[in-house]
């Protein structure tokens, strides 16, 4: 428990013999109390594996931000959100709970909802109505000579419908060793998972995730829409994430580059929209920041008439790179069996089997995470998903053939800088199979990017060269995060916990353009959910992940 004052935090009598420990805190402030904790629970050695602090934020920038740190048993949450509004939002089990100075009573049934039973409450400037209100919501309260009330949650109830129970082997197979593969394995490991990771391909990164380079940058809308704020959660998680493993750019672990990418306006309607949605948010210029036609055409050295978004955390980076970084961070815990060709599950006696085409085993585990993109379309238990192939042929151009640029330029498609003498220019997107290089996709890449730089004669004899990858994508372009649901008589389904799941089968699929920013946080979010932790999420954006959302929206209609 964290007494109010910010001295020292929970006694190892708090959290002795707990799998996990989680901390509510009404207001981070400066974080002395959560450093204070952290340094509490790196010096006890009767401290719980898994340590969770979860704490509200005044931040720009709205939502539930995950902070990964280096201590791999430690996960900061901080919440930008008044404090009824966060709580409704937050999936979690809260073991002690901290209320400085708060308006209102109905926090206290949001506060029962989430208690652990035995969950100790401390706070400070609490009123006679609200204390009364704690009292009748299942907490015994005692009021100290200084005024802090501290409580103790009491009420014996039964586990909320939506709180998980964790997976009490923790052995998994990952399927697919891309980008949403290979966060896979790195978040479980470093839970002390052990994993088992099957390729078809003789080496990782052999799919979708081969290409050169792909660039990482958040979304924008006006409403602040479902997609824009999972994007920004899973692009600042990614930039947190990445410097876990070493970081990005030259002489770091990860080839690529925080170099900033510049988004122009697609005319002068659309500009306008951008400019109401800088006005109306106000961003930080770190993060997104609007710019005119003046200072845009300046930054990109030819005409920019409608003006450009300038993101500056945002950049490029070589996929291969990021899978070998989180594989590698894995250690002895994870087991590779690459080059094993097309595989099919068979479910018995709790254990799941990959088998290789001639029928033999590759792998057995009670979990089993599909995240194979395209290839889960062929596996019996998730062809019915409603996951589309669709073809992305990217251009490479000689270094010199284009503006040396320092940043990424995009609109109707991205330029790359130079990456070991080739720029990157795409990526079409072709509803076809065909997976050899064609001139028709070059000059749609080359046109769209001519058009950017003011250049229509781009390119016109450039070399045929590139490569083609198919990505896997969704009907609403979210990905699929989660446990996957089990086909069943068709009836009338209205909530997604009422969808029958299939036992130990999980989904990292869908990530569409956008694996680099999309994986680390949806492969966090998945091991949460696995370990029956604190979600890193709104729980309504975890829901608009769910794989089951489709089913869900087919039978309501019945």
């Amino acid at each position: 428990m964290l007494p109010a004052s910010g001295t020292a935090a929970s006694s190892a009598m708090d959290w002795q013999g707990r799998a996990q420990f989680t901390v509510f805190d009404s207001d981070y402030g400066d974080g002395e109390r959560f450093r204070t904790l952290l340094q509490r629970w790196r010096d006890d050695g009767a401290r719980p594996a898994r340590l969770h602090y979860i704490a509200l934020h005044a931040s720009p920038l709205p939502g539930f931000r995950r902070i990964p740190q280096m201590d791999a048993g430690v996960t900061l949450d901080l919440l930008c959100a008044p404090l009824d509004e966060a709580l409704a939002q937050l999936d979690a089990r809260l073991d002690a709970i901290t209320l400085h100075a708060i308006a209102g009573t109905s926090f206290a049934r949001a506060l029962a909802r989430l208690a652990a039973p035995g969950a100790r409450l401390t706070a400070s400037a609490l009123t006679t109505a609200q204390a009364h209100t704690l009292g009748g919501a299942g907490f015994a309260c005692t009021s100290g000579p200084d005024g802090t009330l501290r409580a103790v949650f009491t009420t014996r109830k039964p586990p909320s419908p939506w709180m998980r129970t964790p997976e009490p082997q923790r052995r998994a197979i990952v399927l697919g060793a891309g980008i949403a593969g290979a966060a896979a394995c790195e978040r479980l490991c470093a839970r002390g998972w052990h994993v088992t990771l099957v390729e078809r391909h003789a080496q990782a990164a052999s799919e979708a995730s081969g290409n050169q380079a792909g660039i990482y940058m958040p979304l924008l809308s006006q409403d602040d829409n479902v997609m824009t704020r999972l994007s920004r959660a899973a692009f600042l998680y990614a930039l947190a994430y990445w410097d876990t493993l070493g970081g990005i750019g030259p002489g770091a672990r990860i080839h690529g580059a925080a170099c900033g990418v510049l988004q122009l306006a697609r005319g002068a309607q659309h500009a306008g929209v951008q400019r109401a949605i800088a006005e109306r948010h106000g961003y930080p210029s770190e993060y997104a920041q609007w710019l005119e036609e003046g200072p845009a055409s300046a930054l990109l050295g030819s005409a920019a008439p409608d003006g450009a978004w300038l993101f500056r955390q945002a950049g490029w980076a070589q996929p291969a790179s990021v899978c070998a970084a989180m594989l590698d961070a894995c250690g002895s815990r994870l087991v590779r069996r690459f080059g094993a060709g097309s595989v099919r599950l068979v479910h018995g006696a709790g254990q799941w089997s990959a088998l290789d085409a001639s029928g033999t085993l590759v792998a057995s585990a009670p979990v089993v995470i599909v995240a194979n993109g395209t290839g889960a379309r062929h596996l019996a238990q998730t062809d019915a998903l409603p996951l589309a192939s669709v073809r992305g042929q990217v251009t490479y151009l000689a270094e010199g053939a284009l503006p040396a640029l320092p940043f990424v330029l995009c609109r109707e498609a991205y330029l790359t800088p130079a990456v070991k003498g080739w720029h990157s220019l795409g990526a079409s997107y072709d509803a076809d199979p065909d997976p050899a290089l064609r001139q028709a996709s070059q000059l749609e890449n080359l046109v769209k990017i001519g058009s950017m730089l003011d250049n229509p004669a781009l390119g016109g004899a450039a070399p045929l060269a590139g490569r083609v990858g198919f990505r896997c994508v969704a009907p609403d372009r979210l990905p699929l995060v989660g446990a996957l649901p089990q086909q069943d008589d068709g009836a009338r389904i209205e909530r997604l916990r009422q969808v029958p799941r299939q036992n130990g089968l999980y989904g990292l699929l869908g990530y569409a353009s956008r694996g680099l920013a999309w994986a680390p946080l949806a492969a966090e979010l998945l091991a949460s959910q696995l370990d029956g932790e604190p979600l890193p999420l709104e729980a309504e954006l975890a829901a608009a992940l769910d794989p089951a959302r489709f089913l869900v929206r087919a039978r309501r209609r019945l």
